[in-house]
């Protein structure tokens, strides 16, 4: 019979051994010095064996109280090794339709289906990283509360949107799931209404590819002064706010480094912000800088050059060029920006938002710094100026493959 003191001192050996406790336990020895707890017993007039784990984490007592259920299943019948390995397949099963795996399938087939590169890259973000919380669970057994935590946290990292995207595609999952017998119920539709509404104003922007090929077109064909055709068309390659852009200053500006310095007074966030300067933008700037470099402004005013040129110019320019306010805004280049860099071009949200100048927190709903991320955004901006050039080129326009 077993004891506690004499598990502790029992030696490997060249070969296996066991020794026996008591009503078929027994403890099997390795070369390797592990110690695996066995449960000899007959059924059907057969000697058999099953694992009940290993020492010491399944302890004496332990082990004894596991081979008392083995014996009662065989006194009642049935066989302890079947019965573990009924289990077994049960837990891979189990964790064969994890939300993760289940999700990837559906997205999967959604991408058979005609699904845009970018939206497939969207949507398995979303599943293995923004979700990641909920990504390894059963879904059958993801719970509304449990899921809600999960896009809690997208919140409070201020990706809003992505958390109303993330609910909807985990609907979708979740409808899939059921379809194919494996899971009951859809814990999405529960959430409907509990998450934080986007506070976001909607500006009119051009989105579709082919109709931003024509808007570049139309703005690189301006025939105005130098100054507004330079606003015009650095506006799309930094996408930032119409205020910031012409109020921009040659002291924030480093053009042998392409970044734009913007102090924190200038931003509607107040705090300071880094914008990388893709080399198309640097172009530009580069040769505005021959006009307008000796004073403050980069975009002077046309009756002053202590002045920024008007709040007006570039939506009047806009509208000389055909585009009206439904249409096209100046702020309407940010929102162009972020919905074709995400569903088009399958760069990070969180990426998009910083460079953005929102309201983006980590993961434990602390605040980015000015830096977050800059090298990836670099690549970003430098990759979407890239796009946009292949857009303003027309024909046939290949999409761009994530290099951030």
């Amino acid at each position: 019979m077993l004891t506690d003191a004499k598990l502790r001192t029992i030696k490997p050996r060249e070969r296996v051994y066991r020794i026996a406790d008591t009503n078929g336990l027994c403890i099997e020895v390795r070369p390797t010095g592990a110690k695996l707890w066995r449960y000899r017993y007959r059924h059907d007039g057969k000697a058999s064996m099953v694992a009940l784990g290993e020492y010491p984490g399944i302890s004496l007592a332990q082990a004894r109280v596991d081979r008392d259920k083995a014996r009662a299943m065989v006194k009642a019948g049935a066989n302890p090794a079947h019965v573990a390995k009924t289990e077994r397949a049960a837990r891979l099963e189990k964790a064969g339709t994890t939300f993760r795996l289940v999700g990837l399938e559906f997205i999967a087939k959604r991408e058979r289906e005609g699904m845009t590169i970018g939206s497939v890259q969207r949507s398995r973000r979303l599943v293995e990283k923004d979700l990641a919380s909920i990504a390894n669970l059963p879904i059958a057994e993801i719970s509304a509360p449990t899921l809600l935590a999960a896009l809690r946290k997208m919140e409070q990292r201020g990706i809003v949107v992505s958390a109303h995207r993330a609910r909807g595609l985990a609907g979708q999952i979740f409808r899939y799931a059921i379809a194919t017998g494996r899971a009951e119920r859809n814990p999405a539709t529960d959430l409907i209404g509990a998450l934080e509404q986007s506070r976001v104003n909607h500006f009119p922007s051009i989105v579709l590819p082919s109709k931003i090929g024509e808007l570049l077109r139309a703005i690189h064909g301006y025939q105005g002064s130098p100054v507004t055709i330079a606003a015009l068309k650095l506006a799309p390659v930094v996408f930032v706010r119409p205020g910031e852009l012409r109020h921009a200053e040659w002291s924030e500006i480093d053009l042998d480094t392409a970044t734009w310095d913007i102090p924190a007074g200038k931003m509607k966030m107040k705090s300071s912000h880094l914008v990388p300067l893709s080399t198309q933008a640097v172009g530009v700037l580069r040769e505005l800088n021959e006009l307008t470099g000796n004073g403050r402004y980069v975009f002077p005013g046309v009756r002053s050059v202590r002045r920024p040129m008007s709040e007006n110019t570039v939506n009047a320019a806009l509208r000389s060029m055909g585009f009206d306010s439904e249409t096209m805004t100046g702020h309407g280049f940010r929102a162009m920006a972020r919905t074709v860099l995400d569903e088009e071009l399958g760069f990070p949200v969180d990426h998009i938002e910083h460079q953005l100048a929102h309201a983006v927190r980590d993961a434990n709903g602390r605040a980015y710094n000015r830096t977050s991320h800059l090298p990836a955004r670099r690549k970003m901006m430098q990759a979407w100026a890239d796009y946009l050039d292949l857009l303003r080129a027309g024909d046939n326009v290949v999409l761009i493959r994530r290099r951030a």
